[in-house]
């Protein structure tokens, strides 16, 4: 069964795992990765401009206002004109009120708040996805760490091997074939120990790159909880819970309102407005005669200034436009049957996932258990493959053999158990649970929560409003020296 919050308990234990002064835990890792990677930084920016378009389509909604100023030189005069001013100082303020835009903020509001909703579900899905890499670099770090131990062991033991043959060569108890024999299997070994080492340069080098630190003595991770009994209780839960499935249907639900945004251009628009104007002259016009039709009639100053107000309501009634809102209605309407397939396509990955995560977990805990009784007959093998070497029974070749065979064996156990953590976590990922909150980092003070931003925005309606310069979060690795194939002195070479 299920149980909600195993995630959580799987964590928390890990912190309470004595580890030496130094040692990373699982825990830790995936706390670094959630507060210092540089992807799931770029996540959040990207919500929280995602946040912004639902302001953004509702300010379509809000009224606006708008002032215009200007200062005109007549350079040379109209010749019919009466009213001959040198220059005019004219500024005005408008005010525009939507009252009603055929539907088209309204869903547009809708269908952005639908992809606020997408979003946060994609930036858990990022989240999770994280999550899962970090995991696997971390068990891949340790495994490649025991694979070095057991192969940097196979190459001191086959070293000691060669120098007793060679000791007991030259006693005239075996021949060159087994000193050749001896020596091949070393050099095989070396190289194997230089493709491990390189290997285990590799797993540091993706931590790095994921966590934003060098792995230092990583320590076993704690048991995984809360797994599922079956492929179809797992599948069911993934059904419900998977980021990507929650992110396709908040897609299709928005694109459904899209097809109303497009509607809405057929529709008639109407609002009220509202006007005040003003103008000067600035002394420009000359003064006018008291009597026109005397020549000689004293002059009054004339009116240097002017204002006019204006209200009203407008109505535009769309009647023809080439087509033009049925062709995107008809658009909406193709995009939104997409976003509806993919709603069916997200299931299906989900399902696909969620299987063969089970399934590769399942095969991976059966492997351990056969290759835990592969290395334990391996070094029974070996044992008395030595025994009976000592007394003329065995080859060298058949010590090497078994010695090589039980190398195998726990390479493969090493290697099993690894896979079987991240099969078992992709599982719990592919499920949706294995996401901050499932993960315990609340109690680190560091979850990020994205409502908190589009609460923070909502309804800011001031145009000279706006946030601090950009700048990056995320820690950079340069300054991380190059990571060595050398292992922790504690590491056990049979890697258990």
């Amino acid at each position: 069964m299920i149980r909600p919050g195993g995630i959580t308990a799987l964590l928390l234990g890990a912190a309470c795992i004595a580890t030496p002064a130094q040692a990373d835990t699982l825990r830790e890792a995936l706390a670094e990765a959630y507060v210092t990677n540089p992807t799931l930084e770029a996540a959040r920016a990207q919500q929280r401009a995602t946040d912004e378009t639902v302001q953004i389509e509702r300010s379509q909604g809000l009224p606006a206002v708008e002032g215009s100023g200007a200062l005109t030189e007549f350079l040379r005069q109209n010749s019919t004109s009466f009213f001959t001013p040198d220059r005019v100082l004219t500024a005005g303020v408008d005010l525009s009120v939507p009252i009603y835009s055929g539907g088209a903020v309204r869903n547009s509001v809708r269908a952005a708040k639908e992809r606020v909703a997408a979003g946060r579900a994609d930036l858990r899905g990022i989240e999770s996805a994280l999550f899962s890499q970090v995991v696997a670099a971390y068990m891949d770090v340790i495994r490649n760490e025991a694979i070095v131990g057991l192969n940097a062991n196979q190459v001191d033991v086959l070293a000691v091997n060669l120098q007793a043959t060679t000791d007991r060569f030259e006693i005239g108890d075996l021949t060159r074939t087994d000193i050749a024999q001896s020596q091949s299997r070393l050099s095989l070994a070396q190289s194997d120990l230089r493709s491990a080492q390189a290997n285990l340069i590799a797993a540091r080098e993706t931590y790095i790159r994921l966590v934003g630190s060098a792995p230092d003595d990583l320590q076993p991770p704690p048991p995984l909880p809360g797994l599922p009994a079956s492929a179809d209780e797992a599948v069911d839960y993934a059904l419900e819970n998977n980021p990507d499935i929650i992110a396709a249907r908040e897609r299709a639900q928005a694109a459904g309102y899209d097809i109303e945004v497009a509607g809405s251009q057929r529709l008639p628009r109407l609002s009220v407005f509202a006007g005040y104007d003003y103008q000067n002259t600035l002394g420009s016009v000359a003064d006018r005669p008291l009597d026109p039709d005397d020549p000689n009639s004293p002059t009054v100053p004339s009116d240097q200034t002017a204002t006019a107000a204006q209200a009203g309501i407008s109505l535009r009634i769309p009647i023809f436009q080439g087509g033009r809102p049925a062709a995107l209605q008809r658009q909406a309407t193709a995009r939104a049957s997409a976003a509806f397939e993919q709603v069916i396509a997200a299931e299906r990955e989900a399902i696909a996932q969620t299987r063969a995560a089970y399934s590769s977990w399942l095969a991976a805990n059966a492997i351990i258990e056969s290759s835990q009784t592969a290395v334990d007959a391996a070094e029974l093998s070996l044992e008395g493959v030595r025994a009976e070497n000592s007394i003329g029974n065995r080859t060298i070749l058949d010590v090497l053999n078994a010695e090589q065979e039980l190398l195998q064996s726990r390479v493969q156990l090493v290697t099993a158990r690894r896979n079987a953590y991240v099969a078992g976590f992709s599982l719990l990922a592919a499920m949706g649970r294995a996401e901050a909150r499932d993960l315990g980092l609340d109690d680190e003070g560091v979850l990020y929560d994205p409502v908190v931003n589009y609460d923070r925005v909502s309804g800011r309606i001031w145009d000279w409003d706006r946030d601090p310069a950009p700048e990056a979060k995320s820690t950079r690795t340069v300054d991380i020296p190059a990571p060595t194939a050398e292992i922790p002195a504690n590491d056990s070479p049979a890697g258990n």
